[in-house]
């Protein structure tokens, strides 16, 4: 599996979001492990330091815990956490911008709706 790594943002918080995702789509899930620093590091081609920068923030944010000599485990409330804060953020970060461009557009609800519906506008 290859990433397109991109240049808007520093290649550890691209990880890190990578790792949220699967945390929350449920690939990984409260007790599993995370690849190692170093499978992660030759995967991907990336320095050791991009790779143990972006657990660091993980175990920072209490997502995921070191447990010496075995690596990093996703918490028992990763998912819970996880969802409430992506949640926020959307909702006062992303949201605002959707709906200002939704009324620039002069797009309404039954609109969105059938666009939702259909898989796309058409």
């Amino acid at each position: 599996m290859s990433i397109a790594w991109s240049d808007n943002s520093p290649i550890y918080r691209q990880l890190k979001e990578r790792v949220v995702g699967m945390m929350l789509d449920g690939v990984l899930k409260p007790g599993d492990a995370l690849p190692s620093v170093r499978q992660i590091a030759a995967e991907y081609q990336l320095n050791p330091i991009t790779v143990s920068r972006a657990y660091q923030e993980l175990a920072d944010e209490a997502l995921v815990e070191k447990r010496r000599g075995l690596g990093m485990y996703v918490t028992e409330g990763a998912p819970v956490k996880l969802l409430a804060s992506e949640r926020e953020r959307f909702l006062s970060d992303e949201w605002p911008a959707m709906v200002e461009r939704i009324r620039r557009l002069g797009l309404n609800m039954e609109q969105l709706l059938k666009a939702a519906n259909d898989g796309g506008a058409k």
